[in-house]
């Protein structure tokens, strides 16, 4: 998660509502997605339709741009990759859903405060969805449930485009791997699942409202795409 300090004013989505394609990526490896990210912001341009992958990953810790290795205290069997995100260590698994918003904010005219806070109200909102109070917390991007952490937030700007994004727990098994690090550098955090708050623990059911909040956040119109990212399809 970027260091962008927690407090929000309320954000009026931009208009005219922009084409934005949804891809589904279903279950995949960390790594490919992560360079098919980076391949997609480095070849766009000012007309490149904006884009949101959804996936689940494999089982995988990553230190941001600033990551301690200390916080990553026993990893086990799963892999530690050093990734180009704001933030310290975390977790993706199964049973969590990881979007990555491709987004040209500087079309959008949307800063990097303002993005963070969009993304924060987009998972506040699915959680109100099932009647569960998620707040912010001031220097702490994310979105937590009575002071226990159920979505992160990690984002990389690059001229003007963002990508990497979010990581929001569904099913009870998503938090167990958080024991073996400090996530998000702070010892002792606790981190919980949507299943564990009394909503649902199926990915598809919770898709459908994530984006639509974060299309309603952006401005977005999207459109599904059933085809794999040309970096990834290739890879």
């Amino acid at each position: 998660m970027d260091a962008v300090a927690a407090s929000c004013a309320p954000g009026v989505a931009p208009a005219p509502l922009r084409d934005a394609i949804v891809r589904d990526l279903g279950r995949q490896p960390y790594e490919p997605v992560w360079r098919a990210m980076q391949a997609f912001t480095d070849a766009r341009n000012e007309h490149t339709p904006d884009e949101v992958w959804l996936v689940e990953h494999e089982p995988v810790f990553t230190l941001g741009q600033a990551g301690k290795p200390e916080h990553v205290l026993m990893p086990g069997e799963i892999p530690v990759i050093h990734v180009d995100r704001g933030g310290q260590v975390t977790y993706h698994g199964p049973g969590q859903i990881v979007a990555y918003p491709l987004l040209d904010l500087k079309r959008l005219k949307i800063g990097v405060r303002d993005y963070v806070c969009r993304i924060e109200q987009a998972i506040i909102d699915t959680l109100a969805e099932w009647n569960i109070e998620g707040a912010r917390r001031e220097g702490a991007p994310g979105v937590y449930v009575g002071g226990a952490k159920v979505a992160a937030l990690g984002i990389r700007v690059r001229r003007g485009c963002s990508f990497h994004g979010l990581a929001f727990n569904i099913a009870g098994e998503s938090t167990a791997p958080f024991l073996r690090i400090n996530p998000c550098g702070y010892q002792g955090l606790d981190v919980v699942a949507l299943q564990d708050l009394g909503g649902p623990s199926s990915l598809e059911a919770v898709k459908p409202v994530l984006l639509a909040h974060l299309a309603k956040q952006f401005g977005l119109s999207p459109r599904r795409d059933a085809a794999l990212p040309d970096a990834l399809a290739a890879a």
